[in-house]
């Protein structure tokens, strides 16, 4: 199963959050699967259709997934996704 990391800063959103091995074999399948193992959190990464928020990068292994849109990029077995916010202030 890929294991999904996360930038630190939504936990203060989600105490405790760790990375997460869930099931999927493309990147919108993994989302389904974040949302089930932690209701809420998906929000941050995807908009109401899906597609990924603008400020929300997504690597699957060492490649930032093209399809924006619907995700349709494939996952294999046990590659690490990395999700990361752009942060922004001063």
């Amino acid at each position: 199963m890929p294991l999904v990391k996360f930038t630190r800063n939504l936990q203060r959103f989600f105490p405790g959050l760790k990375p997460l091995q869930v099931e999927g074999r493309t990147a919108a399948e993994v989302m389904t699967a974040l949302e089930r193992a932690c209701p809420g959190l998906t929000a941050y990464f995807v908009d109401d259709q899906g597609a990924l928020r603008e400020h929300v990068n997504l690597f699957i292994g060492e490649e930032l997934v093209s399809d924006r849109q619907r995700l349709t990029d494939p996952v294999e077995e046990n590659q690490p996704i990395y999700i990361m916010q752009a942060l922004s202030g001063g």
